[in-house]
């Protein structure tokens, strides 16, 4: 399995994280949830005002958001197809994700694999909006992201991070 990468930068702030990374990633992902097919995953990189206005456009929140995930196609709905799955969209926000590793006591580089990890289970079809949906999103997230991380995040510290007001 391999993931093609679209990456535009639109931020003053570059992403802590190279494009390898989020390819890395999005491989180790898709490896977890059993994924076998060739993905393509677009990566935009904003600033704080236009991910407010994406915030605002596509989830009616009129803040930015550190991640945002739309999803495009799901790996599963022609597993033995030999075409690349259109996995989604990817938008990440360099200064507020800065900003939240502070708070958070984790690097930028760190947070932003949280996120890139969090983003692409949202694209998978996971999601955290009923205590039900956000154990099951966590129990795969949190191994994840303990991978991500070589251990710097632990599965258990993931809950200081605020995970109902994710993207």
């Amino acid at each position: 399995m391999r993931v093609e990468l679209a990456y535009r930068e639109a931020s003053a702030t570059p992403l802590a994280v190279g494009e390898g990374e989020v390819a890395r990633l999005a491989e180790l992902v898709l490896a977890g949830e059993g994924v076998e097919r060739p993905c393509e995953l677009s990566l935009l990189v904003v600033d704080d005002d236009e991910m407010a206005a994406l915030n605002a456009e596509l989830r009616g929140v009129d803040a930015p958001t550190d991640v945002i995930s739309v999803e495009l196609e799901r790996p599963d709905e022609d597993p033995l197809s030999s075409e690349p799955c259109l996995l989604g969209d990817l938008v990440l926000d360099p200064a507020l994700i800065a900003r939240q590793a502070e708070e958070f006591r984790t690097t930028p580089a760190d947070e932003t694999r949280l996120l890139v990890v969090h983003g692409i289970l949202h694209l998978l079809g996971y999601d955290h909006e009923d205590p039900e949906d956000r154990a099951r999103m966590e129990a795969i997230q949190g191994p994840l992201v303990e991978t991500a991380t070589e251990g710097r995040i632990k599965p258990f510290a993931l809950a200081s991070h605020g995970e109902g007001e994710r993207a």
